[in-house]
């Protein structure tokens, strides 16, 4: 079974990295609004200014990193992330002892987490496609996928607790920690990473550079239509979230461990569906997969404007959550995998991190764009729009499966 498959040593240690870190980011899910709230005493507007800034602001400062990066090791820029991060945000438990911190510290941090997190995430990619061969990538996106999922249905709750039991700083404290021993991991994969040579003579970054990645994508003919498809749906869904809590904590009067359990409980289905993946792939193809996947995750979200109160109303959020997240536990690994193999080796990095900056500068938009909605309508209709909206995204998505890439053959190491 390909879940049991072995991919060598250097992916273990990879794999590792990335589970602690996962772990770490959800057991810390929502620090920092948590902290400006109960130890800053802040008010709605400025948590929704230290979501969205801390988005737009770090996928920003992002921008030339990704250039930057793709013609060094990856390994190395990697811990450096690791390291960046680790450092941000234990300057928030020591602020937070000494009694000086302040709103304008967490956001700073929040923006050099989210610019690091981009960063780390292109040259991981990057690294990836170096150190498993082709037929092996689906397997290890899968890995991947189910980590972060178990990480989101165990992490919230058990830091919650922590935070209950220990103050509201804890969980960021081991956050920070599990960027450090990411790192180490990243330190073990071991063997030797040739630095990526150029195509031109040039040793500097030129301004015109910074918009490679863009220019991959949107010359591509099935990057470019996933492109707009992936950051139409999650700026949609992201959208819908806060407005979703104050629907069911407010409005409808549902309890904070109802809130809670509505949207762990469904997360089992990613799971499922970065479990099924890989068998489905190997049934029906990677491109129908996908396409079908992409197609049914865009079909649950308007279910969440009809919720009402009680037992029925958090039934039925459960059931359009698990619906939605078991589609996406199928469509992200096969979506990964498939962006990846579409995209030339020498332009991962800079593919990668333009993706990233333009998701999350356009959820951060979105995002404060449906909250204007909400307040002048309501958070059901909001919701409504959203979903309505997220029913005509499958048409962005590429109805013919791509010409055959040349580029085939991996090397191994993290090139």
């Amino acid at each position: 079974m390909g879940a049991r498959r072995s991919l060598g040593r250097q992916f273990g240690w990879l794999w590792a990295a990335y589970t602690v870190s996962t772990f770490g980011t959800r057991l810390a899910f929502d620090a920092f609004p948590l902290i400006a709230i109960l130890v800053l005493h802040a008010g709605p507007t400025e948590v929704s200014v230290l979501a969205a800034a801390g988005l737009a602001v770090g996928a920003a400062v992002a921008v030339p990193l990704g250039p930057w990066v793709e013609f060094r090791r990856k390994r190395p820029v990697m811990v450096a992330m690791d390291l960046i991060r680790c450092a941000a945000l234990l300057s928030v438990p020591a602020a937070f002892a000494l009694g000086r911190l302040g709103f304008v510290q967490l956001l700073v941090v929040s923006v050099i987490v989210v610019a690091a997190d981009i960063t780390f995430n292109a040259a991981g990619g990057a690294c990836l496609k170096a150190l498993v061969k082709r037929q092996d990538l689906l397997v290890a996106n899968g890995r991947f996928e189910a980590t972060t999922w178990t990480a989101t249905v165990l992490g919230p709750p058990l830091g919650g607790a922590a935070i209950g039991l220990f103050g509201p700083v804890v969980t960021v404290v081991a956050d920070a920690v599990s960027y450090l021993l990411s790192a180490v991991g990243i330190r073990a994969i071991g063997g030797r990473e040739p630095r990526p040579a150029r195509p031109d003579a040039r040793p500097r970054l030129r301004a015109g550079d910074l918009l490679d990645g863009w220019r991959y994508i949107l010359t591509h003919p099935t990057l470019r239509p996933l492109f707009s498809n992936t950051l139409l749906v999650n700026g949609l869904i992201m959208a819908s979230q806060p407005l979703l809590a104050v629907l069911m904590l407010g409005h409808l009067g549902f309890a904070p461990w109802q809130y809670a359990l509505a949207f762990a409980v469904p997360c089992t289905g990613g799971l499922i569906g970065s479990r099924l993946a890989r068998r489905l792939v190997a049934r029906f193809g990677q491109h129908k997969v996908m396409l079908t996947a992409g197609t049914l995750r865009a079909c649950w979200a308007l279910g969440l404007a009809f919720i009402r109160p009680g037992t029925a109303g958090l039934v039925l959020v459960m059931a359009v959550e698990l619906g939605l997240i078991t589609c996406m536990g199928v469509f992200t690994p096969v979506f990964s995998t498939y962006r990846l193999e579409l995209t030339a080796s020498d332009r991962v990095t800079r593919t990668l991190t333009a993706w990233s900056v333009t998701g999350k500068a356009t959820t951060a938009a979105m995002t404060g764009l449906w909250g204007l909605l909400a307040g002048l309508t309501s958070p059901r209709t909001a919701i409504a729009l959203a979903g309505l909206l997220l029913l005509a995204t499958p048409l962005l998505l590429p109805r013919r499966a791509p010409a055959p890439h040349p580029e085939r053959q991996l090397a191994g190491g993290c090139t």
